[in-house]
């Protein structure tokens, strides 16, 4: 069943298909490498993970340390850039991508813009520095897409980081992120003014659309990677739908 939007929902600018951290199963994930194989299977927006270096450079990295994606260990938000600069993030996915670096919030701008892509911007702060993250990230944002029609949409599991980011920069699209449902989840996306909520999708049924359209929320959800679960979204009416199979959906 297709659901309208409500007539309260903002506009909703980002395609139906978004590549999970830059197509980040065909190559290194959250890396210019990634969001290149994704721009060669048609994608035109894409969902990546930011924190911030020690010394307060906004870069993409998923997890809080560096052990899985790069040659070195150790918490990455306690590291300054010029040395995360420096890393090896593709040698783990394969020998085709050795010395692929670790990209800046920056370098990913002139890429997206240059090329007219979209992003879904997911706030990964070190832990304990949730606000400040979000704030910093969000200042970043406005600066690097500054004039730009759509700017990317921060999205975040952490309240905290969604709270820094309306106060850095109020202008900006927010949207919550959630795993679970927890108490006064709604509420808390309303309070913050969020523009959507992202879900897994095994928890994104009829009534949760419902739901968050009578709110004039759009929906998305990740990380959605087989057929049947496509159609079952698309039936629902979901606005966008975070992928990692970006050679099955083209």
């Amino acid at each position: 069943m297709n659901l309208p939007a409500s007539e309260s929902a903002a506009p909703w600018p980002w395609p139906r298909w978004i590549a999970h951290r830059g197509a980040g199963k065909l190559a290194p994930e959250n890396t210019l490498a990634a969001f290149r194989e994704g721009a060669r299977h048609g994608y035109r927006a894409f969902e990546c993970d930011v924190k911030l270096s020690a010394d307060d450079v906004p870069f993409l990295l998923h997890d809080a340390t560096l052990d899985r994606t790069t040659d070195e260990s150790g918490v990455a938000g306690l590291r300054p850039w010029a040395e995360l600069s420096r890393m090896d993030a593709g040698s783990w996915h394969s020998d085709a991508y050795a010395g692929e670096p670790i990209p800046s919030l920056e370098a990913v701008a002139r890429f997206v813009r240059r090329n007219g892509f979209l992003l879904d911007l997911e706030i990964k702060p070190t832990p304990n520095h949730e606000a400040h993250t979000g704030r910093l990230v969000a200042q970043d944002v406005a600066q690097l897409w500054a004039g730009d029609a759509v700017p990317p949409l921060l999205s975040s599991f952490w309240p905290q980081a969604l709270a820094g980011a309306r106060e850095g920069a109020p202008a900006l699209p927010r949207a919550l992120l959630l795993d679970r449902f927890w108490d006064g989840w709604l509420e808390t996306a309303q309070r913050l003014a969020c523009v959507a909520v992202i879900t897994s999708f095994e928890m994104m049924d009829e009534a949760l659309v419902q739901r968050l359209r009578s709110a004039g929320l759009r929906t998305s959800v990740y990380t959605v990677n087989d057929p049947e679960e496509a159609a079952r979204m698309t039936a629902l009416g979901v606005d966008s739908i975070v992928t990692d199979a970006v050679d099955v959906f083209r």
